[in-house]
């Protein structure tokens, strides 16, 4: 993410996996999973919170997955102009 100069709003939130744990100190309106540990455990709130937020990325997530399968992204469109 810092590699990528991505700027957002301070009004935008951002909604992330566990991946982007740094996150919070760039963009303080992110949200990131709670993650557990064997001396924390996660609580009923905590995994409720998770699942919403997983609720939310997931049609995100799902997007993706098909621009990734359909190659949209990383294949070259080499056709005219005029077709695209």
């Amino acid at each position: 993410m810092k590699e990528s100069k991505i700027k957002f709003l301070a009004t935008t939130q951002v909604l992330t996996d566990t991946g982007y744990s740094g996150l919070a100190n760039i963009h303080a309106n992110s949200k990131l999973p709670k993650k557990k540990s064997k001396k924390h455990p996660l609580t009923k709130e905590d995994k409720l919170e998770n699942k919403r937020l997983s609720s939310q990325r997931v049609l995100n997530e799902n997007v993706i997955g098909m621009l990734k399968r359909f190659k949209i992204i990383t294949d070259k469109y080499r056709n005219r102009r005029k077709r695209y």
